[in-house]
């Protein structure tokens, strides 16, 4: 069971915090309609963000949140991690932890139990994959290519046995070496993420 706590802003207000890392969609709701400070921090890519995402969330990719992780632990707010299912923003979480960011949560499930819980989300004209997406089909598209190529040639068949080994590593290290590589391709950029700018609006306070 999680074990809750409140604080009151300036306001007087009664605001709910959350005593645990991970949380739910239902959580989440009730820390955004209670709490004008929470901050959704998305750590996706740009297009990724672009296309879908939390109404009043703010995007700072993964491959660069390692470099500002220092001040982003220095924000106040109670800050909710979010990517598409959970696996880069519970990496966040570790760099944003180490850096020493307290009050800080891991939406379990990411965005897609949010969607699934029925929370509202804004779309935008980008249709980018998201990565796992691309990812399945970069991995499969170089396997097969291996297994087809190794009919002519069978020394490609090691293609197919690289991505296999990729894959076994990306699991058991909750890393992924080609989704970082594919996260820095244009399309994935999106409009680009300007940190300073992000940082200071997430300062701010209403």
């Amino acid at each position: 069971m999680t074990n809750t706590q409140t604080s009151t802003p300036p306001d007087d207000a009664t605001v709910t915090t959350l005593d645990t890392d991970v949380i739910d969609a239902s959580q989440l709701r009730q820390l955004i309609d209670e709490d004008p400070l929470i901050r959704v921090l998305d750590v996706r890519t740009g297009g990724e963000f672009d296309s879908v995402h939390i109404p009043g969330s703010y995007n700072v990719p993964l491959d660069t949140l390692g470099e500002h992780a220092g001040d982003l632990a220095q924000l106040e707010h109670q800050v909710v991690l979010v990517c598409k299912s959970g696996a880069r923003a519970d990496q966040a979480h570790d760099k944003l932890a180490g850096a020493g960011k307290q009050r800080l949560h891991l939406l379990d499930g990411g965005l897609d139990s949010w969607v699934a819980a029925g929370g509202e989300v804004v779309r935008g004209a980008s249709a980018t994959w998201a990565m796992d997406r691309q990812v399945r089909l970069v991995a499969g598209s170089i396997s097969l290519v291996g297994i087809i190529g190794s009919v002519f040639a069978p020394k490609a068949k090691w293609l197919a046995g690289a991505v296999a080994t990729g894959l076994t590593f990306s699991a058991v290290s909750n890393t992924c070496a080609m989704g970082n590589a594919l996260g820095k391709l244009p399309y994935n950029k999106g409009r680009g993420c300007d940190v300073e700018a992000v940082l200071r609006e997430m300062r701010m306070v209403p």
